[in-house]
């Protein structure tokens, strides 16, 4: 069974009750959106599937990556990874966006500590 998502967001821990979640933004170079689908597993976080509008500054699509409507989609073929570790800038184009089913959050807004996304620890 795998475990909630846990963010640390400016200091405070916030619990998502979800063995899933997306992540999405616009590049700040590129100004194109990315999208990235993450699974909770017991051996980490997985990503599922990732999404890109368009190439260019570090953002090509990966190997097998197919044009679906505006998206280049495709599944990466990472390892699970115990965190995720994101820039809180505030001078980015875009906040990031995280969501679990129908609840989404905005993230990295204002300039702050990094967010931390990784599995709640058991108990």
């Amino acid at each position: 069974m795998s475990l909630p998502a846990c963010l640390m967001v400016g200091g405070k821990a916030l619990t998502l009750v979800a063995a899933s979640f997306t992540l999405s933004w616009l590049h700040s170079v590129e100004h194109t959106g990315w999208f990235e689908a993450w699974r909770l597993t017991p051996a980490g976080m997985v990503m599922t599937e990732a999404r890109v509008q368009g190439s260019g500054a570090g953002m090509d699509p990966g190997p097998g990556a197919k044009l679906v409507g505006n998206w280049w989609v495709w599944v990466p073929k990472l390892p699970p990874i115990p965190e995720l570790i994101l820039g809180d800038s505030g001078a980015t184009i875009s906040p990031w966006t995280l969501c679990t089913g129908s609840t989404c959050l905005k993230l990295g807004q204002a300039p702050g500590a990094p967010i931390h996304i990784k599995p709640c620890a058991k108990g």
